[in-house]
């Protein structure tokens, strides 16, 4: 849990400078390829190939290219159709699919106890988050809903992974940002614009920032985190960045939030979590 939250707190810091320094500035595929390289650079010299299989490779390969590449692609350009009040609105979906995916997975009914707590952390969101839409907000809320699916398909999917071929995580999350570097070397090399690369300093140290820091260790401790959690919290833990990414905004850019929705929301996601852990506790015994 104590992973899940710091990683909570570092992302809550990428909605803002992606939306304020990248977005419309620098091209999408190559923030993308240089973030999920810069995380791959990072665990190079965990990269293994004994006591590892073609199937498991591949398999966490699928993860990365999923969880990072993929996903990026849709994240980046979901600001350029919208606000970030807006993208942290359209996330709020992501609990569900966390649950939803990962009984899917394993192969037995929806645990509808896990879904009723899901979606009490996605209404929780809401409140904080529902605001104005902009009239123009369709294309926008498609990308991050496709975002937030393959995003939950790659944390549970890499949960399953370990539980299923367990092995050294920091071994396993090589493989998992060298497919990610895949996706997003053929999406540049397809769809880049080397017209719009970074042009300041700024723009430069954000991109490392997100490639080492947010993607390079803050995936892996998400992941890793995933694994010492059952999926109901993994589920809710994915709705906690909303209020911390709000809080972010009214710090740095001191942006005006309503303060009682914000508070009644996060009570909400909170409460959705502690309703969660005495249900798990009443089925263990």
């Amino acid at each position: 849990m104590v992973y899940l939250i710091f990683v909570t707190i570092v992302w809550s810091f990428s909605f803002s400078f992606i939306a304020v320094y990248l977005s419309g500035q620098v091209d999408t595929w190559f923030a993308v390829v240089m973030r999920v390289l810069l995380a791959f650079v990072t665990f190079i010299p965990f990269l293994r190939f004994k006591n590892i299989n073609f199937k498991q490779m591949f398999l966490l390969m699928g993860v990365g290219a999923c969880q990072l590449g993929i996903m990026y692609f849709f994240y980046y350009n979901s600001f350029q159709y919208i606000s970030v009040p807006e993208v942290l609105l359209f996330t709020i979906f992501t609990p569900i699919y966390v649950t939803v995916i990962y009984d899917l997975l394993q192969g037995h009914r929806l645990r509808m106890s896990y879904l009723f707590t899901a979606i009490i952390a996605v209404i929780g969101a809401a409140i904080i988050r529902y605001d104005y839409i902009s009239r123009d907000f369709v294309i926008g809320f498609l990308l991050i809903q496709g975002a937030n699916i393959v995003f939950a398909l790659g944390q549970v999917g890499y949960k399953r992974i370990m539980e299923i071929y367990p092995m050294p995580q920091y071994q396993a999350f090589a493989w998992v940002y060298f497919g990610a570097v895949i996706v997003a070397a053929l999406g540049w090399g397809l769809f880049g614009d080397w017209s719009k690369l970074p042009t300041t300093n700024l723009q430069w140290g954000i991109i490392v920032w997100l490639g080492v820091i947010a993607s390079g260790l803050c995936y892996f401790l998400w992941n890793f985190g995933a694994t010492k959690v059952d999926s109901g919290t993994l589920a809710i833990m994915n709705n906690v960045v909303i209020p911390t990414g709000i809080l972010v905004n009214v710090v740095i850019w001191h942006q005006s939030i309503d303060w009682l929705r914000f508070l009644l929301g996060s009570i909400v996601i909170v409460l959705a979590l502690l309703l969660h852990y005495k249900i798990t506790k009443r089925v263990a015994h």
